[in-house]
């Protein structure tokens, strides 16, 4: 794993992507995870911005991950509980149930060969589609190095 390479990535991804200030998204956690792992080896998170979560919150979302819970539970991420509302082959779309803006917030979860990529956007599908090409641009440069 090349964690230099991978922080420098996010260091240049963050701050174009993710803030208040007409950035397309308002929160990202980069979570190291294989899941053809080990059951032994832990997730943890690489990279956060945005938001706070303690590895003991994630814990649950991590285990809707391993269960595959997505067509029959939701997820909390920080203090919001989410709807899965879209599955795609290595990423799936989600819906806040509590959200306090009246445009709505999504996450859109995405799945590499190392990390799981959670991105938190207010507001609906234009926002949504903005939040997906951001993530794709991450994405795509950690898929150069295979991670």
């Amino acid at each position: 794993m090349d964690w230099s390479f991978v922080h420098k990535t996010w260091e240049k991804w963050a701050p174009v992507s993710v803030g208040s200030s007409g950035e397309p998204l308002k929160a990202a956690l980069l979570i190291n995870h294989d899941p053809t792992g080990p059951s032994r080896l832990l997730s943890t998170i690489a990279e956060q911005e945005g938001l706070k979560v303690n590895p003991i919150e994630l814990s649950q979302f991590l285990d809707f991950i391993k269960q595959n819970k997505l067509r029959t539970h939701s997820f909390i991420i920080g203090p919001n509980q989410y709807l899965v509302t879209s599955i795609h082959e290595n990423w799936f779309c989600a819906r806040c149930m509590n959200a306090l803006n009246p445009a709505g917030e999504g996450a859109i979860v995405m799945q590499t060969k190392a990390f799981l990529l959670v991105a938190l956007y207010d507001g609906s599908i234009g926002s949504a589609s903005r939040a997906m090409l951001s993530v794709d641009q991450l994405v795509w440069q950690l898929g150069r190095r295979n991670l």
